[in-house]
Formats: structure tokens, sequence, C-alpha cells
């Protein structure tokens, strides 16, 4: 069956729809993508419009199947990977959003999350690893319910549906008829119980949220269902879901305890697998489900930076030092060092070790001798030092010293940024040949569902390393310039009054 078809990987993320065919080799043999709107409508807020997503999603499916050359009838499954966190709720009759999706970043359920913060946060996290914070769903879809006329009502009747996006996605390929989620997207939304592997009563009660809107979980990897007849031009089994980052992992191959990769996109995310202890972090970060297969749940702690790859898009489109993305190394490379300039990209707060809705951006160590060259060294080394952080506490919790980090992600084919990341690490930094991982997880979440492939061994096997980045600094330098990093950030927090 596996040398004649492929595997379609939907890859839904924060700023654009992408979609790729994927080969039993796991090559990529065609990509399909398009941007889509960010609506931000006030400070802090930001939104989606689902229909978009879904008319984006499927558009670059069609997309990358004629790009290939190839039917419908020649792909063995899809697997769909997708923005975690962000939040949509539609009418089970039309299939229509009742307001604008509500994307991960949006901060406008902090002042809720405070209000709630000491009497709820350690339930919160014992029962769903996560830290209270606006980034997840839970706090979200409660603030729709409040906020769109009748919504409250409605749910109560039984005629909305709540999803993250790949439920969207789900009940738009098959015509309506499922609503579903998997482990790894419901451990997102603090509505889940990580530990027992379902929705739970009491946080519903915290959150406010009726049980009527909730989808089914379900496994990463089986098969949910088919695509709707004259979708694709032939029925495609749907047999994969993995959220973004969980899906990286199991793309990056990470299957075994201790392995720790990261992904440099919009954010930064970098994942540990725990195997089957869901490890409660002392530091901050979050205990996520890394996949569930056959029903058993792998886990994985997290560690989130907001801003990565938006610090680039910034100096694009901000700041206008920079053309187009791929410009920032050539700019940086252009000077030795930052000279001492450390730019904290609070955009939108701080996530992981930090947790600080109130910080915001900061430059410091501005001299008359700063150039837009410095300022850019600076905004690539800052994702550098954040993921440092984020490893530094993952190697306290679990007591694992790491060995290498896999990267993957369009910022990772930044070879400065990727030495800089080693040296500041202390650890090798990986990349390999295929940096898609995010889709190819979700390829192999889906070919291992129907058969395509046989077991996580042979998935295991198909990894290949491209370049690997060998430390080259001292550890007196290395600790000299995360104590500024650190100095640095200190600056930038608590800046906005609650």
């Amino acid at each position: 069956m596996a040398d004649d078809k492929f595997i379609l990987a939907l890859d839904q993320g924060t700023t654009s729809s992408r979609a790729i065919v994927f080969d039993h080799a796991g090559n990529i043999k065609a990509v399909g993508q398009k941007e889509f709107r960010q609506h931000f409508p006030k400070p802090g807020w930001v939104e989606h419009d689902a229909s978009e997503i879904w008319s984006t999603q499927i558009g670059v499916a069609q997309e990358a199947l004629s790009k290939a050359g190839i039917r419908a009838s020649d792909i063995a499954a899809i697997g769909i990977t997708n923005q975690r966190e962000t939040t949509v709720i539609w009418d089970r009759k039309t299939g229509k959003p009742i307001a604008n999706a509500i994307v991960w970043q949006d901060r406008r359920t902090a002042g809720y999350c405070d209000s709630i913060r000491e009497q709820y946060a350690k339930t919160l996290q014992d029962k769903t690893g996560l830290v209270l914070d606006a980034y997840f769903s839970g706090t979200k879809v409660k603030w729709l319910l409040d906020n769109v006329e009748g919504a409250r009502e409605r749910a109560g009747k039984g005629e909305l549906a709540f999803g993250t996006i790949d439920s969207w996605l789900v009940y738009n390929l098959t015509g309506g008829a499922l609503h579903i989620t998997d482990a790894t997207n419901a451990s997102r939304t603090l509505l889940y119980n990580i530990h027992t592997g379902e929705w739970d009563d009491e946080l519903l009660q915290i959150l406010d949220v009726p049980r009527s809107v909730l989808p089914e979980v379900r496994n990463s990897s089986e098969v949910y269902g088919k695509t709707a007849e004259g979708l694709l031009g032939a029925q495609i089994p749907i047999a994969g879901i993995g959220g973004d980052q969980q899906a990286a992992t199991f793309g990056q191959a990470c299957l075994q305890k201790g392995m720790a990769k990261n992904t440099y996109g919009t954010g930064c995310f970098m994942l540990m697998n725990t195997e089957g202890e869901a490890v409660p972090s002392q530091n901050k970060l979050l205990t996520t489900v890394a996949w569930q297969l056959g029903g058993k749940r792998t886990y994985a702690l997290e560690g989130s930076v907001f801003i990565a790859g938006a610090v680039v898009q910034w100096l694009r489109d901000g700041l206008g030092i920079i053309r187009s993305s791929e410009e920032v190394e050539a700019l940086a490379r252009t000077v030795d060092s930052s000279e001492g300039v450390m730019l904290v990209p609070a955009f939108v707060g701080l996530g992981a070790p930090y947790w600080d809705s109130y910080a915001r951006g900061t430059m410091v160590g501005i001299t008359r001798g700063t150039t837009k060259a410095h300022i850019a060294r600076a905004a690539l080394e800052s994702i550098a030092f954040q993921s440092a952080e984020l490893l530094e506490a993952m190697q306290k919790d679990s007591g694992a010293t790491l060995k290498e980090l896999r990267v993957d992600g369009g910022a990772s084919n930044n070879d400065l940024m990727m030495q800089f990341q080693a040296d500041i690490l202390g650890v090798p930094v990986v990349r390999p040949k295929i940096t898609e991982t995010t889709a190819l997880g979700a390829a192999y979440l889906a070919g291992l569902a129907v058969g395509y492939w046989q077991s996580t061994d042979e998935i295991a096997q198909q990894w290949q390393e491209d370049t690997r980045f060998e430390p080259q600094m001292d550890a007196a330098e290395r600790e000299r310039l995360m104590k500024r990093w650190k100095k640095a950030v200190e600056r930038s927090r608590a800046w906005e009054e609650e």
C-alpha cells in the first residue's frame, strides 16, 4: 500500500494555513500555503476569522494535491496539526462561528485569571498540568459565552459547539458529522484532567463552561472518520490529530524519555518527553499530553516563549529595518556581537518561566554606537536566551541532563542563531534534514493509524541529522551573558499596570 500512496498533512498555523504531501520515506512531495488576516481589535487582543481559516486550509489542501500531481484517492490518510489554544464557538446547525476565534496570544482574559488565581490556581495546575493564564482556551470559552449576545442561553440548549482549531477543521472536513478533539489539544484547555484523560466537572464549574459545548476526546492516532463526499474528490480517512508542538515532538522522533526539541516559529516551544509520568513542574513549566496512542498517554514538560520569530517580523513591519525576514541573518552578521544591547521581546507579556502578563518589550544597553545591525543581532539572540531559560527549568524539573537539542521551525534555518543557541546552552543543537517536523508529526500519527507506517520504531529510524552546531563559547562567557539577559528581563517585568 505504502509505495504508491501518500499522506496529506494539514498544518493550520497562527499566520498561515499549509498542506504538505509526504511520501513513505517522510519526504515532501508538495506544499500549499496561504497566509490569512490577523485581527487586533484592541491592544492585547488577537483574533482570527475561523471561516477564513477553513477556506484557506481546504484551498491549500487542493493546491498541494494538484502540485503533487496526484488525486485524492492516492492519499492514504489525512493528519491534522494546529495552532493550539485558539478558541472557536460555532452553531451546530449552521456551522457558522458565533464570533471571531480568540487566538492563543490574546490577553483579554488576563484580569479574570488574576481574579480567580488565589482560589483556584493550585487545583487547576494539579489537574491540568497548566498554569492559570489567559493563554489557554478555557477562559476564552467563558469570555465568548459571556460576551456574545445570547451565547450562554444557546449553549444551555445544546445549540453551540466549542473547539480548538483541530475540532473546527474536522467538523468542516466531515461536513459537520464529527465534533471531536484529541488528548493533546484537550490538555491545553484548562478543562481536561490529564491524569484521568477526561473533561473534569470541577474544572468546568470553576471556569463556568457547560459540558454541552465540549467535543469528544480521542486518541492522537486513530481513524476518526472520512472527509465529506464531494470535498476533495474522494473520501479520505482522517486519522491523526496533534497540537502543533506535540506533533513536532513526534515528528522529531523524540520518542524516549529525556529527549527534547525546540520549535522556532511565531513563538518558541520546547518540549521534553517524560514518557508515562506527568512530571509536576516546580519551575513554572507546563505538564502536557505529548500524544495518546491506543488509550495510553505519553507526557511532556513544555516551556513556551510567546515571541520568537515574531520579533523578526517586528523588525520588518514595525521598525522597517529589514525588507524581508530572510535578511535578518545577513544584517546581524555585519557585527561581531550586539555590543551589550539586549532586546527583551515581551510584546505580549512573558511566558515560562515568568508568566508575567504585564511585562512589555524593552531594549537596554543602547549607546550612540548602536546600529540596526546590533538591534538585529540582539533580536536573534533574544530568542536563544529565552530558550536557554526554558531548558534550565526543564533540567531542574525532570532531573534529566540533555544530550542534544533537536530544532525545527522556520527560524531554525538561521545558522547564526543556531550557533548562538548551542553556545548559550552548552549542548549541541541538531537540525534534521526535514525541518517541517510539525506537519511530518501529523503525517506520522495519521499514517500509523492506517498501517502506512508500522510502528514508532520505523518512524524513529527515518529521522536524519542534517547540521550539528557544537557549543564554542566558554562557560564563563556563557554565564556572563545569561546574567545580563536576566538583568534585562527584570527591567521589562510588570511594566503595565493591572
